[in-house]
């Protein structure tokens, strides 16, 4: 007994028509899926959104003020005073030699003396006073300090009240060498008096010395010089 098949039943039949359809509808499902789009609401996104709407609640009104006008100047008032003072001319000579005027003798004109100050301290003095002793010495300078120091420890002597009391310390003297020679404006400051009174002793003691020069006038020169009390 030979079968046949029932051409309803075919499976093939029609496959190619089911087969497109079915491409057709994947390819769409997977369009729609690549293309659509979904949006979620962030926190923050909600909060600027509130911010914004009440942006014209929080913001005052913005008011422009335009400057003022510039105030107009009244131009100054100019009076016409009438000319009644008379102006004198003055006239400037000239200074220029003629033939005319006389030259005057060398003899006849007044020079002007060289300012020399009164006083020149011993650093910077030119001819520094002389000490008793010092004339023949090239370095006067350093001599008249060196006499200065012999002199003190010459006629140094300690007072017996301040070695009862325990006093020490630096007497600093300032003297002034007059313009001949003398000693004068004798000044002073030290711990305590007994000690300045014997200070001023040893300097009335100083003898009459050369006078300090300036551009050959006698100047007076201020000298300075510390005596020290020490108990030993």
């Amino acid at each position: 007994m030979e079968l046949k098949k029932n051409q309803e039943l075919e499976l093939k039949k029609n496959s190619v028509l089911y087969f497109s359809i079915g491409m057709t509808a994947v390819l769409l499902l997977a369009y729609i899926a690549l293309e659509w789009k979904t949006f979620y609401e962030t926190p923050e996104f909600a909060q600027n959104s509130e911010k914004l709407n009440d942006i014209d609640e929080v913001l005052p009104p913005i008011t422009i003020k335009l400057p003022p006008p510039p105030k107009t100047q009244t131009p100054p008032v100019i009076e016409i005073v009438d000319d009644e003072e008379k102006i004198i001319e003055t006239i400037i000579e000239s200074t220029e030699t003629d033939q005319v005027k006389e030259i005057a003798d060398i003899e006849d004109i007044e020079v002007a003396k060289d300012d020399v100050p009164d006083e020149v301290s011993f650093i910077v003095i030119e001819d520094v006073p002389v000490f008793p002793g010092c004339e023949n010495e090239s370095d006067k300078r350093a001599c008249f300090q060196e006499m200065m120091q012999k002199h003190i420890r010459k006629n140094f002597r300690y007072p017996e009240p301040a070695q009862d009391m325990g006093l020490q310390g630096r007497v600093n003297l300032v003297f002034t060498i007059q313009k001949d020679g003398s000693i004068g404006n004798v000044r002073m400051r030290g711990p305590h008096k007994i000690l300045e009174t014997e200070a001023a002793r040893i300097i009335s003691k100083l003898p009459k010395m050369t006078p300090g020069k300036q551009r050959g006038t006698p100047v007076k020169v201020p000298f300075a010089i510390p005596i020290t009390f020490k108990l030993q």
